[in-house]
């Protein structure tokens, strides 16, 4: 993992550390040499506990709302680097709990970088949010980073929120030299193993395959930029390097697949369905939910010309490499099996 060689001893504070992201992410960050420190809310359930992540890292359990307790475990870390992942991050549930998806998607991020400006150790911050950040006009071409933000559910729009609210402290508050580099990373929706969430495609499928029935898919001719964890993980590590050492390098950046993994959610779920084998079959099932995009995709030449960044799994590898980890029984071999992944990746 030499590519990785910049976080071998420095102190990396990663909220939503418990989530399916910031699980990934922590490990990475354990075997590039880290110090991991990471601040959420307690895991319902999930990757994190099947991969004892708890016994590797320093682990708060904490509301990002909560500015005194999140503070205080920041000051306490003294990272080099901070990662904010902690989110409400599911769009159906933010038409249920639109409230809290504000609370926590903005007044959070508000929280993170106010610990930050009390916290001289850190030198690089990236937030990370979402594709759906911008205004949607259904374009056959990528967003690219200055086109406008507003996104249409209160999930999106929480997150265009908190675009705009870094972008305001990265020009009020940290705009010195000497001050940290603050950027926002902008990825499409991820995929891979250990993934158990609720509304959201795969684990979908995974859960009706287990069960024993169809797959039932809504909207299967919605466009997505569909890619594995790793890919979009590697782009905010390498953006946080980068913009250490080089702090005119901030901004905002998407980390999205390329052209040939734009697909449509149909296609997603036939790909899932070939690679699961026998008993994985779909229909269509129409259910009347809320709003939902029907083409996005994101334009990365920023990431590529600029970071160097660049996919390295099609989408039909990112689709293989979840299957095999959903098809594993013990905790065991799901933690070789995120090892090995991590490890073939990042060759």
């Amino acid at each position: 993992m030499s590519e990785l060689d910049f976080y071998k001893d420095k102190r990396v504070f990663v909220t939503g550390h418990t989530g399916f992201k910031g699980t990934w992410l922590c490990h990475i960050l354990l075997k590039a040499g880290a110090t991991v420190s990471g601040y959420a809310l307690e895991p319902e359930s999930g990757l994190y506990g099947q991969t004892r992540l708890q016994s590797q890292i320093h682990s708060v359990i904490g509301d990002v709302r909560d500015e005194t307790k999140l503070s205080t475990a920041m000051d306490e870390a003294r990272p080099d680097v901070v990662f904010h992942l902690a989110a409400q991050a599911l769009v159906r549930r933010s038409y249920r709990e639109p409230a809290l998806t504000y609370t926590t998607n903005v007044l959070g991020t508000v929280n993170v970088l106010e610990a930050i400006r009390r916290t001289s150790s850190v030198k690089s911050f990236v937030n990370i949010t979402t594709d759906k950040v911008y205004e949607n006009r259904e374009w056959r071409w990528g967003y690219r980073e200055n086109e406008r933000l507003n996104g249409f559910d209160p999930y999106s729009n929480s997150k265009s929120c908190s675009e705009l609210v870094t972008g305001s402290y990265r020009g009020a508050f940290f705009d010195e030299s000497e001050s940290t580099a603050v950027s926002t990373a902008r990825s499409g929706n991820v995929i891979g193993g250990g993934d158990y969430s609720e509304d959201r495609i795969i684990p979908d499928c995974v859960r009706a395959v287990c069960a024993g029935r169809e797959i039932l898919v809504r909207n299967p001719e919605s466009t997505r930029p569909y890619q594995h964890v790793l890919e979009c993980l590697y782009g905010y590590l390498l953006l946080a390097e980068r913009q250490y050492t080089d702090k005119s390098l901030t901004g905002a950046y998407n980390f999205g697949p390329d052209e040939e993994s734009c697909v449509k959610t149909g296609e997603l779920v036939a790909l899932f369905c070939t690679a699961w084998g026998v008993g994985a079959e779909w229909r269509v099932q129409g259910d009347g939910g809320p709003h939902e995009a029907n083409f996005l995709k994101l334009d990365c030449t920023k990431a590529k010309t600029v970071l160097g960044w660049r996919p390295r799994w099609t989408i039909k590898t990112a689709v293989e490499k979840t299957v095999e980890f959903a098809k594993l029984d013990t905790d065991v071999e799901r933690s070789a099996c995120l090892e090995r992944q991590i490890k073939e990746y990042f060759v």
